[in-house]
């Protein structure tokens, strides 16, 4: 008994000794705002059951000799109060200025929490000059210096508009020191690109605007041939350029000697494809969402995200620079078509609802001009998409034999979009209704309810097609109203790459081609962000 006692009690004081050894700020609602609000800069997690330790406690122990705070709630605990600040996933990182919220938009690992809070910490841009011009360069991965004469007006401000834009991603210095300058060896109005990688330096040489930066940034801050994650993946998405992959498991010991003689290639095609490995141990199931079918390893496929195509070279091919380069140079002249995969066509339609497949699509969705056509695009494994099955073979029914509108299904985690449809599936179900005659889709944004299907199709039909028999009323799946927003996303499918990272972090979301979290998908796996 006393064993016990004396083993709680040590037990105890370790956890105590622990807890306080921790950099990170426990909150609740009642010490909350009292500790957030006076701060300049505070980073708060508010997790459920995990929280991101130890990257955070790293990071925090880190940022504290930047006397940058970090800070976590319990949202199991503390739900009113991360139900005040908007949390619906965990875990959230949310950046605190004197108690302002806004969104991180950062990496989850403790050096990309740590070099995001000291960008956050700077100024857009930071004054540089001769005393901290070298040190300056290596402040970060990336770190832009603009070089300028006092006088000119013009390009400081272009370069400052342009580093508030990009705050977040990296660092921007500013001088007009000659000193400085001539340490640079360059000739104003000039920037220089400094890395921690390859060259380790570029030199912008486009015009001075907005645009030329952008396209500098987005062609030099990339790795010649890199490892890519979740923690990188919007780098090479945002770049806006086609991005091959070699994938290799990470233990095999070939993988560095690979990796290094398909470098030249990556050197050659710079600016124009990205390339990087990507570790099969992990992401196999990428290489079947770029339609690689067999787990053989290695193997190569170039994906162009914007356009969610993809273009695998054939595994029976053995992965080596001659045949890498014959490929990439097919690619590049664009004699390679891209790979579209599909299920079997069907020898049979037997059910009431028409199943379409990637090699009908064109011919049964596309191509079809006399009926109206209401497709929904699932997947198998998707909640949602299961409770809607019984209620849309019910409008198929409605509809069976009609000569005005097809009722279609198609399993879009089987089969790819043809381009030619000009939409991407964000999550599922997606339903698409094409009037007829037309080759535009429209997004069905109502209640997933019989009575709702049939109320649209009577609106929005050109031929307006009648069902069968009388009206009924089918009750809407529960938690499936359409304002619920419940949709099963596209990278929620398991052990899919595209779920696990922050491809859809803000600062993707902000730029470019990302409109809000739910997109990305080369065709729904890899939903185009890993």
């Amino acid at each position: 008994m006393k064993g016990a006692r004396l083993f709680t009690a040590v037990s105890a004081l370790l956890a105590a000794s622990v807890a306080a050894a921790s950099d990170v700020l426990d909150l609740t609602k009642d010490t909350f705002h009292s500790a957030v609000t006076p701060e300049d800069l505070m980073l708060v997690e508010f997790f459920a059951r995990k929280a991101l330790a130890p990257n955070y406690e790293t990071a925090a122990t880190e940022l504290k000799e930047q006397n940058i705070k970090l800070a976590k709630v319990d949202c199991t605990v503390e739900t009113e109060l991360c139900s005040a600040y908007g949390v619906s996933g965990y875990p959230t990182l949310k950046v605190f200025r004197k108690g302002e919220p806004s969104d991180y938009s950062g990496s989850r690992k403790s050096d990309g929490i740590i070099s995001y809070m000291k960008k956050q910490a700077l100024p857009a841009v930071s004054e540089v000059n001769a005393d901290n011009h070298v040190q300056f360069q290596g402040a970060d991965k990336i770190a832009l210096i603009a070089y300028l004469d006092e006088s000119d007006a013009t390009n400081k401000d272009i370069f400052n508009s342009f580093a508030e834009s990009y705050r977040d991603d990296y660092m921007f210095g500013i001088t007009t020191d000659p000193t400085a300058i001539s340490q640079a060896g360059v000739v104003p109005p000039a920037v220089v690109l400094y890395k921690t990688f390859d060259e380790g330096r570029n030199d912008f040489s486009g015009s001075f605007t907005p645009q030329g930066l952008v396209e500098f940034v987005h062609e030099h801050s990339v790795p010649l041939l890199d490892e890519i994650s979740p923690e990188n993946f919007a780098l090479y998405a945002e770049a806006g350029i086609p991005l091959a992959y070699i994938f290799v498991p990470s233990d095999d010991p070939e993988r560095p000697a690979l990796v290094k003689s398909i470098e030249p290639i990556a050197r050659d095609y710079k600016g124009k494809i990205n390339f990087v490995w990507i570790d099969t141990n992990k992401f196999s199931d990428h290489a079947k969402s770029l339609n690689l079918p067999e787990p053989k390893w290695p193997s190569f496929a170039i994906q162009q995200i914007q356009e969610s195509t993809k273009f695998p070279m054939p595994q029976s091919q053995e992965v080596n620079p001659k045949n890498v380069g014959d490929f990439v140079a097919k690619f590049s002249r664009g004699e390679i078509s891209p790979s579209i995969k599909s299920q079997p066509v069907p020898k049979s339609q037997d059910e009431a609802v028409y199943n379409v497949v990637a090699d009908t699509f064109e011919d049964v969705v596309l191509n079809e001009n006399k009926k109206d056509v209401f497709i929904e695009l699932y997947a198998s494994w998707c909640s949602h998409c299961k409770r809607l099955a019984p209620i849309w073979e019910e409008l198929g029914e409605k509809f069976a034999g009609s000569k005005d509108i097809l009722i279609a299904k198609m399993d879009a985690n089987e089969n790819d979009i043809p381009p030619a449809a000009g939409f991407r599936v964000q999550g599922f179900p997606t339903l698409k209704f094409k009037p007829a005659g037309s080759s535009q889709f429209i997004d069905y944004e109502g209640d997933r309810s019989l009575e709702s299907f049939l109320e649209y199709i009577e609106t929005n039909s050109v031929n307006k097609a009648k069902p069968n028999g009388p009206k009924s009323s089918s009750p809407v799946a529960a938690g499936d109203r359409h304002d619920e927003l419940c949709l099963c996303q596209a990278d929620d499918q398991p052990d899919n790459f595209q779920k696990k990272t922050s491809l859809y972090r803000p600062r993707s979301i902000k730029r470019l081609f990302w409109a809000n979290r739910k997109i990305l998908a080369p065709q729904t796996n890899f939903v185009t962000v890993i």
